[in-house]
């Protein structure tokens, strides 16, 4: 098991509290959305408006707006790829995870991430 599930639970409890946070993409996610949505324009920083727990395999995921109301395409992105801000409320619960689920992934091989 990678997630501790009274922990994830907690997590994901604390981020809805927060909702909407302010997030930088790092070049990798950025480039990733731009192919798979070229008509859009890929900010370095945007807004988590909505958090889901995609079972232990996936993780924490995020809902992205990125460009506003005209925005086509929904963007979700694996919590673990996302910067956040020190100020940011629950940055430390969420960088906590960040690193706990990388190095449990790393330590299975690097299966699923």
């Amino acid at each position: 098991m990678i997630d501790n599930p009274d922990k994830t639970d907690r997590l994901l409890a604390e981020i809805e509290a927060s909702l909407p946070l302010e997030t930088r993409l790092s070049p990798n996610v950025r480039g990733t959305l731009a192919k798979q949505s070229p008509e859009s324009t890929i900010p370095g920083r945007c807004m988590v408006t909505d958090v889901f727990y995609m079972g232990d395999e996936g993780g924490i995921a995020c809902g992205l707006n990125i460009g506003g109301p005209d925005t086509k395409t929904p963007f979700i992105v694996s919590i673990t790829h996302l910067i956040f801000d020190r100020r940011c409320p629950v940055f430390r619960q969420i960088e906590a995870y960040q690193r706990h689920r990388v190095k449990k992934l790393k330590q299975q091989g690097g299966r699923g991430y």
